[in-house]
């Protein structure tokens, strides 16, 4: 969720009980992160908890982002896409819970050695960067294998999505396509909008935005997002290897501000999204429904 999950929306999530997080994106900024804190509080109260993500290979390059965000006492930070260990103590000394996105049983393995706190086994129908390996086999094979809690992320954007991974053994879930039609989020005036109009077949798992951006993302995490014009030429349509485009010649293509060509990053759960609703809503709405549902089926059971 970075350049789309601000202070505002995090915010509102966390006054909607659950525990609103703001994307760090590399290019985040002191100023920007504090502006982010202030709404967070402006929303939720001046001792609201929330959380911050952080990609930590990006930390590998420069770890200043950590401590710029640890600077706001954040209840929770999240370090994935890469190995957390350099940086699990200073975020725990600062009295901040870690967890871990993980794609694979591999990741597991490095995020536990790494001390973390719980673990998320974020599954490729997720929005932005992600693995390949589906949420529902990966959260089985990741709650079989560790003894930490472990959420789920990717593919949920209901309550009956929530009442699912739960009743799979997950502790909770993080939630982001849901969210992208709420007005509290940031990004490009017609984000909202393509989102709106797009079903679940309609992303793609591809590389080419981070090579038009010049985003030095790791080639074995790909991103995925709402298909348009310019995925429609440049995304070779594998989504394993690379795309064959080089970097200099998709990037003199892109355009962010063009509807037709900019990234809007989105899940799978993007046929779930219809209407502009406030992020308190959907979390209120999505955890009212999976708590009926999941009572629902104890009720059958018992």
């Amino acid at each position: 969720m970075g350049g789309r999950a601000g202070g505002e929306l995090a915010g509102q999530v966390t006054a909607a009980g659950g525990l609103g997080m703001i994307g760090a994106a590399r290019y985040a900024t002191p100023p920007w992160l504090a502006e982010q804190a202030e709404l967070v509080r402006a929303a939720a109260g001046p001792e609201a908890p929330f959380a911050f993500g952080l990609m930590t290979w990006s930390l590998d390059q420069d770890d200043a982002l950590l401590d710029a965000v640890l600077a706001y006492s954040p209840k929770l930070i999240s370090l994935s896409f890469g190995d957390p260990a350099p940086y699990v103590p200073r975020a725990k000394d600062a009295g901040a819970v870690v967890i871990s996105q993980i794609n694979s049983l591999e990741d597991l393995r490095v995020v536990e050695a790494a001390g973390v706190d719980a673990v998320v086994a974020q599954g490729g129908e997720a929005g932005g960067h992600t693995g390949r390996i589906a949420t529902l086999p990966l959260l089985q094979e990741v709650v079989r294998a560790t003894d930490l809690p472990v959420l789920a992320a990717g593919g949920i954007g209901t309550g009956a999505g929530l009442a699912a991974v739960l009743a799979a053994g997950a502790h909770g879930a993080l939630l982001g396509t849901a969210l992208l039609a709420s007005p509290e989020t940031v990004g490009p005036d017609y984000a909202i909008k393509v989102l709106l109009e797009a079903g679940s077949a309609d992303t793609v798992y591809t590389d080419v935005f981070d090579k038009a951006r010049h985003q030095p993302w790791p080639t074995r995490w790909f991103g995925r997002a709402l298909t348009n014009d310019f995925t429609a030429q440049w995304h070779d349509g594998d989504g394993v290897a690379p795309s064959s485009g080089s970097e200099e010649e998709i990037s003199g293509a892109y355009d962010g501000a063009d509807p037709s060509v900019g990234v809007v990053y989105a899940g799978q759960a993007a046929g779930l999204v219809d209407s502009i609703r406030p992020a308190g809503e959907v979390v209120r709405t999505i955890a009212a429904d999976a708590e009926q549902r999941l009572r629902a089926v104890a009720g059958v059971l018992s």
